[in-house]
């Protein structure tokens, strides 16, 4: 006797339908019972008070700043703020001098009431014309730095000396790389 092609469709639905009957008998067990959630923790009823006069009061900070001395000449020869210094021919402010300019923000912004020049330096080498323009693209580069990191730019002015004020004297290396910064000049406190 030769199988149908009926017969195995027959035995497929039977197979099927055994199958399907014994995952259907098949029980999953129960969900677990719900969480019982904490009651609600009953506070005391507030009573709002209606005032009504002002009353000002004094906020006393945490911050504890420290008293700046009158004479400006003595503020900056205390060093609260620190030069940045620059490579040959640039601007830009190296990565290095980041967080030293982020420190003096910090330090104007502790202190809003204090004004600053930044003083752009150049070494001896190149022209006296090209040392003055470089010095003025210096200042400005941290000027525009101290700004970006909040410090209000009408308190800060610029001003270019070139090679005119050098911090070390020398043609070596040591001193022309001493001498390509931008200075922090205290104006007013």
């Amino acid at each position: 006797m030769k199988p149908t092609p009926r017969l195995f469709v027959a035995l497929i639905v039977v197979i099927s339908m055994m199958a399907f009957g014994a995952c259907k008998s098949s029980k999953l067990p129960p969900p677990p019972p719900p969480t019982p959630t904490p009651a609600p923790v009953v506070v005391d009823e507030v009573v709002e008070e209606v005032v009504e006069e002002h009353i000002t009061e004094t906020i006393v900070s945490e911050e504890v700043v420290e008293e700046l001395p009158e004479d400006l000449e003595l503020l900056n020869a205390r060093g609260y703020l620190e030069d940045a210094f620059f490579d040959t021919d640039l601007w830009d402010i190296r990565p290095e001098y980041r967080e030293t300019l982020a420190k003096n923000a910090a330090w104007l912004q502790q202190y809003s009431t204090v004004k600053i020049l930044v003083e752009g330096h150049c070494d001896e080498r190149n022209t006296r014309e090209y040392n003055l323009a470089l010095g003025e693209r210096r200042a400005a580069a941290v000027r525009d730095y101290l700004v970006f990191l909040g410090v209000a730019p009408e308190r800060i002015r610029t001003i270019s000396y070139g090679e005119e004020r050098p911090f070390a004297v020398g043609s070596t290396e040591e001193a022309f790389s001493l001498n390509r910064r931008a200075h922090f000049v205290i104006t007013a406190r």
